[in-house]
C-alpha cells in the first residue's frame, strides 16, 4: 500500500513539474529575451545573452512612455481595490446577517454577476449618459462594480462562518449596526481582504479591455495597453516588447510572490471558521 501511495506521489509530482514548465520557460524567455540584441533574440532561446543590453530598458521607458501608464494603472488599481473592499464587505455583513427574503434575492443578484457578461455598449451609454466617459473615475467604478459578485461571495461566506453572539454582545453594549462591523467584524475580515485585494489587483492590473473602450485619450492609458501600442510600433523588436512584458508583469508577479499566502488563507477561511 506504502508502495502505490509513493508511486502516485511521484507520478503528481511529475506532471506538477511538467505543469510548472509551461509557466517557467515562456517567463525565462521573456526575462533573458528582453536583455538581448534584436538579432539574438529571434533565436527564441533560453540562453544566457552575450552582452546584457541594460538599454533596452531605458529604451522602453522613453520611447513607451510607460512612466505615466505605470502611475494611471497604480492609481486605477488601488482606488478600484479600496472601493470593492469597502462596498462589498458592508454589502457581504448585511446580506449575511439578515435573513430575508430580499437579502436572499439581492444575495442571488450579485451571484449572476459570477456569471452574466459584461454589456460594453450599453455600459457606454450609462457612462455617457452619467458624464464621466473618458476618465479614470469610470474605469475605476466599472472595475469595483465587476470584481462585487465575486467579492460579495468571498465576504457573505466568511460572514456567515462568524458566531452571532459577538453582534448580539455589542448591541447589549449598545452599539449600532455600524459601529458593530466597523469594531467587531472588520478586524476579523483581514484575511478575505487580503485576498479580495490580491484577486482584484491582478484582475485590474492585467486588463486590456475595460481602458481600451473607456479610456479613448491615451495620456490615461495603463500599462496593458500601453504594451498593446507599443507593439504596433515595435513589433520587429522582440528584445523592446520582452522588456515591456516584463516591466508590466513584475509587480503581479512581485505581489503574488509575497502574498499567495494569502490567496489560500482567505478562500479557506470560512470554512476554517465553521
Amino acid at each position: 500500500m506504502r508502495v502505490r501511495q509513493r508511486v502516485q506521489t511521484i507520478i503528481v509530482e511529475l506532471m506538477l513539474i511538467l505543469l510548472s514548465l509551461t509557466i517557467i520557460v515562456p517567463l525565462l524567455l521573456m526575462i533573458l529575451g528582453s536583455f538581448m540584441n534584436n538579432i539574438e533574440v529571434m533565436q527564441f532561446k533560453i540562453q544566457l545573452p552575450e552582452k546584457w543590453l541594460f538599454e533596452n530598458y531605458v529604451t522602453v521607458f522613453k520611447e513607451g512612455g510607460l512612466a505615466r501608464a505605470f502611475v494611471n494603472g497604480v492609481v486605477i488599481t488601488v482606488i478600484s481595490c479600496s472601493v470593492n473592499i469597502v462596498t462589498s464587505s458592508a454589502a457581504a455583513f448585511i446580506l449575511a446577517r439578515r435573513e430575508t427574503k430580499l437579502s436572499s434575492f439581492l444575495y442571488l443578484f450579485f451571484f449572476m454577476g459570477l456569471i452574466a457578461p459584461m454589456s460594453t455598449i450599453t455600459t457606454i451609454r450609462v457612462v455617457q449618459w452619467l458624464g464621466f466617459y473618458g476618465s479614470i473615475s469610470s474605469v475605476v467604478f466599472i472595475y469595483a462594480a465587476l470584481n462585487m459578485a465575486f467579492s460579495i461571495f468571498l465576504y457573505s461566506g466568511f460572514v456567515k462562518s462568524l458566531n452571532k453572539s459577538l453582534d448580539e454582545a455589542a448591541f447589549i453594549e449598545g452599539a449600532n449596526a455600524l459601529q458593530v462591523f466597523l469594531k467587531i467584524i472588520t478586524p476579523l475580515l483581514l484575511p478575505v481582504n487580503a485576498t479580495v485585494a490580491i484577486m482584484v489587483f491582478m484582475g485590474v492590473w492585467n486588463d486590456i479591455s475595460i481602458p481600451l473602450y473607456f479610456l479613448p485619450d491615451s495620456s490615461n492609458w495603463t500599462m496593458p495597453l500601453s504594451v498593446y501600442n507599443f507593439y504596433g510600433m515595435y513589433s520587429r523588436d522582440w528584445n523592446l516588447i520582452f522588456a515591456v512584458l516584463v516591466l508590466t508583469s513584475l509587480p503581479v508577479i512581485i505581489l503574488y510572490v509575497f502574498a499567495q499566502k494569502f490567496i489560500v488563507s482567505g478562500m479557506t477561511a470560512g470554512a476554517m471558521k465553521g
